[in-house]
């Protein structure tokens, strides 16, 4: 047995599923997880690992993945416009793909793979980051048994960014073995626990979609303004959301929300804030006081969430 990879072997044996903190802990003093500086306590998280950027960055002509046989250094050759140091802060530009080498790489035995995803503080940006490795077939996933650099890949959608290294954008989880249900064993589990509210949509896994209506409101969501400041991703409450989004009506600040439910509209042509919104009808609403349904889709999200608006014409 390698020394040092005793503790995800028998756990291969014993248990599956994702690594807690004490393992990541023994994982880091193992070598199985290095990083130049070293991992600090903060990274460190219940059941995952925060990661940090590095000092340079790399404009890219467009989002890639390695393949099977190259690694991330020599798709840069091909994709890489220019180089960018980290050390005194560097912009994002809104739109722009960016690939940043991370301080952490890793050494996983076999029987034991990642997952990464970008926080939760990342996505309420709207900025886009994955992970890539070298010889990777896929975003956010990196194989059991892989050695190797981590990169992430981030494209700002809404505002441009500043970042520095050590910024920790995105997060790592691990598991070991593997801890999937059954569809059998999915149904049981919905009878015992109820894992959906309704009927469970059971097929090759458990389907099942999302309410974006709040308690006591139609409101959904907000809409960033396109020409905005630069958002430092050190600065905590420090900016006032007006600055950043559109309302509508009835000040014209920056952040325009997303209604659930659009009504009242006294003809066709009124309806003009419907695709200004990123909504597209599904039937072409009639004159006879009916309701139509139309639905927006969000093409970055992982599983599409369908949001809903219904709107009436009077005739």
């Amino acid at each position: 047995m390698p020394q040092g990879l005793g503790f995800v072997l028998l756990k291969e044996i014993v248990m599956t599923g994702v690594l807690p903190s004490q393992d990541l802990k023994t994982m880091i003093k193992e070598g199985v997880i290095d990083a130049k500086p070293q991992i600090i306590s903060e990274q460190i998280q219940p059941a995952s690992l925060d990661l940090r950027l590095g000092s340079r960055a790399y404009r890219v002509r467009a989002s890639f993945l390695t393949g099977e046989n190259q690694t991330v250094s020599d798709r840069l050759a091909e994709f890489q416009m220019h180089e960018i140091d980290l050390h005194q802060g560097a912009v994002l530009e809104k739109g722009c793909v960016y690939v940043v080498p991370l301080m952490e790489q890793l050494d996983l035995p076999a029987g034991t793979q990642a997952v990464t995803n970008a926080k939760s503080s990342t996505g309420r940006l709207d900025l886009l980051t994955r992970t890539i490795t070298d010889y990777s077939t896929e975003f956010d996933r990196i194989a059991a048994g892989y050695r190797g650099p981590l990169y992430a890949e981030i494209c700002p959608r809404s505002f441009s960014v500043l970042v520095r290294p050590g910024m920790r954008l995105n997060q790592i989880r691990f598991r070991a073995g593997q801890a999937i249900l059954t569809d059998a064993e999915l149904d049981t589990l919905h009878k015992t626990e109820r894992l959906v509210s309704g009927d469970a949509v059971i097929g090759d896994g458990l389907g099942f979609s999302v309410d974006l209506q709040p308690d006591g409101t139609d409101l959904v969501g907000f809409r960033a303004k396109p020409h905005t400041g630069v958002i430092d991703l050190d600065l905590k409450a420090y900016y006032d959301p007006a600055d950043f989004c559109i309302f509508h009506p009835p000040m014209p600040q920056r952040w325009r929300p997303i209604w659930r439910w659009l009504v009242n509209f006294e003809c066709i042509t009124q309806a003009s804030l419907i695709p200004d919104l990123g909504i597209m009808p599904l039937a072409a609403p009639d004159r006879a006081g009916c309701l139509k349904s139309a639905v927006m889709r969000r093409p970055s999200c992982l599983s599409t969430v369908r949001w809903w608006a219904v709107w009436s014409m009077n005739a």
